[in-house]
């Protein structure tokens, strides 16, 4: 079974559950019992909605005796980004043709800009083709994918270019030590062991704790897969039968899911 983190669970909960929904609060009692359910204990979850609240990702409110926590405008957009790869009809599949490759440079003392750089990158596609290089399958909007650093990124440390395979010189090497495909293979087999089966019931909100996990690994998924090229991956390639597994189980869990939530808003 697939560990996760509590900010993993978090994050996809408040993507998949209160995104788009007037971003109303939620109790704390509330989160700690979804997270309960995925093996996660009230003081781990405690501690880490502080931190996400101390790096403005949450609010923190008292409604009454009671501690809600509700998205922040950048929690928000990080979380609108990402919802816009997760509900794609084809999510690997490449957005239109060739490559985006990227080069930036962040200053030795911006070590923490630097690494949330790269993560987004990484969340875009990308992966280091030679250093200092970057290369993503199809078309990336770099603007969209880089929004939540905007206010962070100095002008001029990103440049972002367009590309096609030159004759001769295909990527397929490259393709494969940039993104280690044996990897990725082995992450979609990994979800489908996970969710072939709806899991057994669990906590307190078993169905709204399902479905958060359930978007917290496809989420991760997402992160691992980039989305290559089909040329490039063999006809047996898992993703197709990862999506219809996700939104097998989605469905599935939605109705009662629901149900749990409306049952612990205020």
């Amino acid at each position: 079974m697939t560990t996760r983190k509590p900010a993993q669970l978090l994050l996809a909960f408040y993507g998949e559950m209160v995104m788009d929904r007037d971003n109303q609060p939620v109790p704390a009692s509330l989160l700690l019992d979804v997270l309960d359910g995925a093996g996660i204990a009230p003081a781990t979850t405690r501690a880490t909605l502080n931190r996400m609240a101390h790096r403005s990702m949450l609010t923190r409110v008292r409604t009454g005796r009671a501690i809600a926590y509700g998205l922040t405008k950048e929690g928000s957009e990080v979380l609108r980004e990402a919802g816009m790869r997760v509900n794609r009809p084809r999510p690997f599949d490449p957005q239109g043709s060739g490559w985006t490759l990227v080069t930036f440079s962040v200053p030795e003392g911006q070590r923490q800009l630097r690494h949330r750089l790269r993560a987004t990158l990484t969340w875009a596609g990308f992966a280091p083709l030679r250093d200092g290089l970057w290369v993503a399958p199809g078309e990336v909007d770099l603007s969209a994918a880089l929004h939540p650093l905007a206010r962070e990124l100095p002008e001029g440390t990103l440049t972002g270019f367009l590309a096609r395979e030159a004759p001769n010189f295909a990527m397929g090497a490259n393709v494969e030590s940039a993104w280690q495909l044996g990897d990725i293979r082995a992450a979609h087999l990994a979800f489908a062991e996970d969710w072939r089966e709806a899991p057994a019931p669990a906590g307190a909100t078993p169905a709204l704790t399902a479905r958060t996990a359930l978007v917290a690994d496809w989420l991760a998924l997402l992160r691992t897969d980039p989305g290559l090229p089909s040329g490039y991956l063999g006809a047996d390639w898992p993703s197709d039968a990862s999506t219809a597994i996700y939104r097998s189980r989605h469905t599935e869990l939605a109705a009662d899911s629901e149900q749990e939530l409306l049952a612990g808003m205020p």
